[in-house]
């Protein structure tokens, strides 16, 4: 394009800057090729300087992201919303909120509007980072600009509350959130769930569960059902679990990978490896594909119960079905392998 007697447009050069940017693998890349369009005379406009700006960001190069705005106001153009949301994942991203607040401030007292992609896109990136105090800072900020928090805000906060563990938290901004009318969805609830099952509370994941169905604001969804199977599977009530599963079943809901999954690691923690085996075999049955973690699961649990045998079929099955072993199964069929004093086979999986 470069060579060409009649240079396309910037638009042109803008579509192939994107592109680039979309594959998420070089971020260095669209910025030496506006180098080279600015050698040759290009002038770029607010879409190319916006996309520079995502650059910087991802490189972790606020300055320049900021240099870049400066330029913007130089060239007279507009900061547009996509611009001054990226300048304000940047500075969250560096963990600078502070200053994104500020700025956040500067830039609407200049007569620019944010908006709630602009808010969201914050919050998202400091929950993503694990700083999901700030995040909540964020969400006051927004409830003192006189904007209303909308329920995405909300669940991406309780979803990063949960991670970290502060699950009790995340329910206070839940209940926060229904008292100001904000109406839950799946993910809130899920989210919720699996907080209070990974911090020991399962009585009051079922509280929820309760109130979540009684209230009749949201189903539960098979992602709801998993998070309870894997939890009565990790305590080792393969009863209970399989009981949850009927429920499920009854509702019209198909078991997943996910949840054969957890059946098979449950039955595996109790030794119980054919039974395991069973459910493995019903996923074919069912129609359900393997993944990787469904194959670790059960070599892992043959190896545990010395079936070495059956361990290594598995580890050659997933060759043939394309299913490529991780580190983990690697190190399961080696630990295995030693411990039945089959070092020469070890050669075999190398």
């Amino acid at each position: 394009m470069l060579k060409m007697r009649n240079i396309p447009s910037i638009v042109e050069f803008n579509n192939i800057l994107s592109s680039l940017v979309k594959t998420k693998k070089n971020y260095s890349k669209p910025i030496s090729i506006s180098q080279e369009m600015k050698f040759q005379g290009i002038r770029p406009d607010i879409v190319t300087i916006n996309i520079l700006i995502n650059c910087y960001c991802h490189l972790g190069q606020t300055t320049f992201t900021f240099s870049l705005f400066g330029k913007i106001l130089k060239m007279g153009y507009h900061p547009n919303i996509i611009t001054l949301t990226t300048l304000l994942k940047a500075l969250c991203l560096n963990g600078d909120v502070q200053k994104a607040l500020r700025f956040d401030e500067k830039v609407v007292a200049l007569g620019f509007q944010l908006d709630h992609v602009s808010y969201g896109t914050m919050i998202s990136g400091l929950c993503k980072t694990g700083k999901t105090t700030d995040a909540l800072q964020i969400l006051r900020h927004i409830e003192s600009q006189s904007i209303k928090p909308d329920v995405i805000m909300y669940v991406t906060i309780i979803g990063g509350l949960c991670k970290n563990k502060l699950v009790n938290n995340a329910y206070e901004l839940f209940s926060e959130m229904a008292a100001k009318g904000i109406l839950p969805n799946i993910v809130t609830y899920n989210n919720l769930i699996h907080g209070f099952c990974s911090a020991g509370q399962l009585k009051k994941a079922i509280i929820l569960l309760n109130k979540m169905v009684d209230e009749n604001i949201v189903n539960p969804d098979v992602c709801t059902f998993n998070i309870f199977i894997d939890e009565f599977c990790m305590q080792g009530n393969m009863k209970e679990a399989k009981n949850i599963l009927g429920v499920m079943m009854k509702q019209g809901l198909k078991p997943n990978v996910v949840t054969y999954s957890a059946l098979m690691d449950g039955y595996c923690l109790l030794n119980e490896v054919n039974k395991a085996k069973r459910i493995f075999n019903t996923m074919v049955a069912v129609g359900v594909a393997y993944d990787v973690h469904s194959y670790n699961i059960m070599i892992n649990g043959f190896c545990k119960s010395k079936m070495m045998d059956e361990a290594l079929d598995l580890f050659e099955e997933m060759y043939s079905k394309n299913i490529i072993p991780t580190i983990v199964t690697y190190n399961t069929v080696i630990d295995g392998l030693c411990k039945s004093g089959r070092i020469s086979c070890m050669e075999a999986c190398s």
